[in-house]
């Protein structure tokens, strides 16, 4: 069985600055993997590449089995994966259901699987009585929310999330993190970035940490909570635990 997302020396460059530098990754099927790392560490410069949305610099990468630097099999692996960027990339002029058909339409299914699928999520995802506005009137959680709707409409094997809970309310987070679970327990698998860890703990069942471009940690979860939590072993591996936290001191005085 081919592994779900391998690179191997995997590089990205924009001019003199190094965004990711050699990253060597495994993921395998039925995994909840969560990619951590502080802001401007590489994570969603990964996810790009990862997704074919940017080329590396140097270095393979492989999602499904499938060849991504090749274009034919990028396209292969493409139809098999659902994708939250960091950008959203909806298009705003659109309804909710608009924009669904849209995305269903490329992936080949038909009118009646994409209205009952649509139907379907956005009523779990208490969108159902906000079809007829357009996106642009959609409040950053509700973008989120319809984000998740488009990336799992074709039911992908593989779904690329990047912070998919920024902004989403508490029940809209509790119904997304059952949803994930039960995608997973199926045999697909979920690579996710988020800044939330108590919510990255609770899911996944295998970490990355990247800092400065470097992957500098990867483990199965169980690993990490059987010496600590996981936000220790975070701390201690970008050497944030050594840090110490400035004062503003007028903040300070009465």
């Amino acid at each position: 069985m081919h592994a779900a997302i391998e690179t191997h020396s995997l590089t990205r460059r924009f001019g003199d600055r190094t965004a990711v530098d050699g990253v060597e990754l495994t993921v395998q099927p039925g995994t909840f993997y969560g990619f951590l790392g502080p802001n401007g560490a590489g994570k969603s410069t990964t996810i790009k590449m990862l997704t074919g949305l940017l080329s590396p610099s140097a270095g393979t990468v492989s999602v499904l089995g499938f060849d991504m630097l090749d274009q034919s099999q990028s396209l292969l692996a493409k139809r098999q994966i659902g994708v939250i960027p960091e950008n959203l990339a909806l298009f705003d002029n659109l309804t909710a259901i608009e924009y669904l058909i849209f995305i269903g339409r490329i992936h080949g299914l038909s009118r009646e699987t994409i209205r009952a699928r649509s139907a379907e999520m956005l009523e779990m995802l208490s969108l159902e009585k906000e079809t007829t506005k357009l996106v642009l009137e959609y409040s950053h959680g509700m973008r989120k929310k319809l984000s998740l709707a488009a990336a799992l409409l074709s039911n992908p094997k593989l779904l690329f999330l990047d912070e998919p809970f920024e902004g989403v309310d508490a029940v809209a987070s509790l119904t997304i993190r059952d949803l994930l679970s039960n995608f997973v327990s199926r045999g697909s698998t979920v690579f996710l970035t988020s800044h939330v860890l108590e919510i990255v703990e609770r899911l996944c069942t295998h970490v990355g940490i990247i800092m400065n471009g470097k992957l500098i940690e990867q483990c199965e979860m169980k690993d990490i909570q059987a010496s600590g939590s996981l936000e220790q072993r975070f701390l201690q591996a970008t050497g944030a635990d050594k840090l110490q936290t400035p004062r503003l001191n007028w903040l300070e005085q009465s």
